[in-house]
């Protein structure tokens, strides 16, 4: 048995090798538990522990994607869309998340978010960046688990500026 003594004689006495068997029994194991157990005993209970106990699983509110780069046709006139010419996008995504478990089924995977809008891209002419920008949008909102999205789209086309940008924000409509 352990090296332990009781109290009041000073000797290993059955009274204190009982009490230490129930108290192997009833020990936390993990720290979890031990946690959960300090917030339901009022005498363990601080300030603190009681604050995070009100913090909800979830605090992730947006995954951005910033500066995708890809090349698609764009422009209203002819001889601007004939050759790809290079955009950036910025992406902004606001997940449904219930409760995330560090698990990437329970958010949205931005690798897959980026290479389905390259694809989307890819398979379209646009002659406005608005028209890229709301469609985008719209593809992202159909094809993942999303609450909002905002979609910017930067082209370079203005010798006078670093760049003409448009930005759209969609909501999945509250059903």
């Amino acid at each position: 048995m352990g090296n332990y003594a009781c109290t009041h004689t000073g000797t290993n006495c059955a009274a204190t090798r009982a009490s230490r068997r129930l108290w192997r029994r009833s020990r936390p194991s993990s720290l979890a538990e031990s946690r959960v157990r300090c917030l339901r005993d009022e005498n363990w209970r601080s300030p603190s522990d009681v604050l995070l106990a009100k913090i909800p699983t979830v605090v992730i509110d947006c995954i951005h994607i910033e500066q995708l780069e890809l090349f698609a046709r764009v422009g209203v006139p002819t001889s601007e869309r004939s050759e790809p010419q290079r955009l950036i996008l910025n992406i902004t995504l606001w997940p449904r998340i219930a409760e995330l478990h560090d698990d990437i089924a329970n958010t949205v995977n931005y690798s897959a978010v980026a290479e389905r809008v390259k694809d989307f891209i890819r398979r379209h002419d646009y002659k406005l960046i608005e028209t890229l920008a709301e469609e985008t949008a719209a593809h992202l909102l159909a094809q993942f688990n999303l609450r909002k999205v905002e979609v910017e789209v930067r082209k370079f086309v203005l010798p006078d500026a670093n760049y003409v940008s448009v930005t759209a924000v969609r909501e999945r409509e509250v059903t």
